[in-house]
C-alpha cells in the first residue's frame, strides 16, 4: 500500500507505536496509520479493558474473540489496539470509552472526536 509519510498525531508530533503485541494498525505495522482504504479510520490507539471489549462485543465487533485466519489473538485487558474513531466516539458518549494514548492516535482521529475528549481519557499527558 502506498500510505503517506510523516503521519502525525494528534498532538501533531509524529505518530508513534502503538503496539507489535498484539500488532496492530490497518496494515499490522504496529502503528494507528491511515490511508487509502481504510474506511474506518483505525486510528485511535487504545488501552483495551474488559468492559469496553464487552461493550464492543454487544454492539456487534468482537474485539476478545480469536481470528487464527486473520493472525488476530483476540485482545484481553491491557492491551494496546488501533479502534476505530467511531467506535471510540460511540464508547465514550456511552461512558465506556478505553483510555487512549494520544502520541500514537492519528491525527485523522479528530475529524470523528474532538481532542478534548481524547484528552479526557488519556493514558500519555502529565
Amino acid at each position: 500500500m502506498n500510505w503517506p509519510k510523516n503521519q502525525k498525531s494528534v498532538l501533531g508530533e509524529p505518530l508513534e507505536i502503538c503496539s507489535t503485541s498484539p500488532m496492530t494498525g490497518f496494515i499490522r505495522n504496529g502503528c494507528c496509520e491511515t490511508g487509502p482504504g481504510d474506511l474506518g479510520s483505525h486510528t485511535v490507539c487504545i488501552q483495551a479493558t474488559e468492559e469496553f471489549l464487552q461493550f464492543s462485543k454487544e454492539r456487534g465487533n468482537d474485539l476478545s474473540t480469536p481470528v487464527p485466519e486473520f493472525q488476530f489473538p483476540g485482545l484481553r485487558e491491557g492491551d494496546r489496539w488501533c479502534l476505530c474513531a467511531a467506535r471510540w466516539r460511540e464508547a465514550f458518549e456511552a461512558g465506556m470509552a478505553p483510555r487512549v494514548v494520544l502520541r500514537a492516535t492519528h491525527a485523522r482521529a479528530l475529524e470523528i472526536i474532538p481532542l478534548a475528549d481524547l484528552k479526557a481519557r488519556a493514558i500519555d499527558l502529565s
